[in-house]
């Protein structure tokens, strides 16, 4: 057999049986899927392909769309101004704790800027394995969004920078940024007054019954016009698929099986492939290499300690351990640290020892963080049984 009929064999096996495994080994699924890729490509099983390497990217970007799908705009804006506040002061904390750690561990300026990256994509995998009902969970959108577009803003500028320095070019990129998040926030305005005067017409987009899935070309087809849009604009493609998938939430909720059928086809298929890919890109004899496990092991150390320390104003709002819940889901910036360690790298401001670092670090991360919030959220059930118990005997 050829090495991509391997390929195709290899990725079909795994899609599948990674859930079984990851259920065995008692974790989640995504670090289970990394993990067993980075092994597979190790004995020669998996390898990088064009058509992989597509689909892997657009199965990023899909994640990305789901993520944004999850965000209930009126919920934020709603919300108490305490949760907005402590929020803000979260996101700006960690901002602040990241450049403090960057000179005490005289870290380069690529892996500072790294620290305090968050990204909500993995949020959305966990709320397919935790469901909404946990507090914690939507505290961590609502804090995830905020930190999110600070960080795909700041990873855009960083991307603009690695291609054309800190120049008069520079400022134009960055101001094609303001420009569309302008753009998109008038566009908002704008569509909710029109579905406000004619809601018909939103119907008629997405009708509630219909036998052609209108709901879903629609979705498909936004989620495609965004991205088209960020790549003419030269910014972030990850934030045009977020973009996408907030729109559709804000928008169309009143298509209530609309997200299921959509995460259906991501997590069944597109989001296990881009999973599968980092690990597929990760080499594991970089471990052996002197100061890559160390490196990384810091890393990892530093980004969930900032988190931990930034979510102390997170308590007044739960429980001490709901912030530290929040703190666990925020230390996963997977997709964007490794975005990061790319520009880094080809642009030639990192070497490849210090991109294997951030790139084990990554996968450190979501492992160790998946893991504790599993040991959280069985302890936190733990004691809502033993208050329960303890009520149901004071009132006997």
């Amino acid at each position: 057999m050829t090495p991509d009929i391997i390929l195709i064999l290899s990725l079909s096996l795994l899609i599948w049986f990674s859930p079984f495994i990851a259920r065995l080994l008692w974790l989640p699924t995504p670090p289970v899927e990394i993990t067993i890729g980075t092994l597979l490509t190790a004995i020669g099983l998996l390898h990088e392909n064009p058509y992989f390497d597509l689909i892997a990217e657009v199965g990023f970007l899909y994640l990305m769309f789901l993520a944004g799908m999850e965000v209930n705009l009126k919920e934020i804006t709603n919300s108490p101004k305490i949760v907005i506040r402590q929020a803000i002061l979260f996101v700006i904390s960690l901002g602040f704790l990241a450049i403090i750690s960057g000179f005490i561990f005289n870290l380069p300026p690529i892996v500072t800027a790294s620290l305090p990256l968050i990204s909500i994509g993995l949020l959305a995998s966990m709320i397919k394995i935790y469901g909404r009902s946990q507090n914690w969970l939507n505290l961590s959108i609502i804090v995830g969004v905020m930190g999110e577009i600070a960080s795909i803003t700041a990873l855009t500028i960083l991307d603009a920078a690695s291609n054309v320095g800190f120049s008069w070019e520079l400022l134009f990129k960055v101001s094609y940024l303001l420009l569309f998040i302008i753009g998109i926030y008038l566009s908002y305005r704008l569509f909710k007054l029109l579905f406000w005067w004619f809601p018909e017409f939103k119907k008629k987009l997405m009708p509630s019954m219909d036998n052609s899935d209108q709901d879903i070309r629609l979705a498909i087809a936004l989620f495609f016009l965004l991205i088209t849009i960020m790549m003419i604009l030269h910014l972030e493609l990850a934030l045009g698929a977020f973009i996408a998938g907030v729109a559709i939430s804000a928008f169309f909720h009143h298509k209530k099986g609309l997200e299921e059928k959509m995460s259906s086809l991501g997590f069944g298929f597109l989001v296990p492939l881009f999973f599968i890919h980092v690990g597929v890109s990760f080499d594991i004899k970089s471990i052996l290499t002197p100061g890559v496990l160390s490196g990384a092991l810091l890393i990892t150390l530093i980004m969930i300690v900032i988190r931990i320390l930034a979510a102390f104003h997170l308590k007044y709002i739960y429980t001490s351990l709901d912030a530290l819940s929040v703190a666990f889901a925020l230390s996963m910036p997977l997709t964007l640290l490794i975005a990061v360690a790319t520009i880094g790298y080809n642009s030639g401001s990192i070497t490849l020892m210090t991109y294997n670092k951030l790139i084990l670090a990554s996968l450190l991360e979501v492992i160790f963080s998946m893991f504790t919030l599993k040991i959280l959220i069985i302890y936190q059930e733990k004691l809502k049984k033993k208050s329960w118990k303890i009520t149901r005997r004071g009132r006997n």
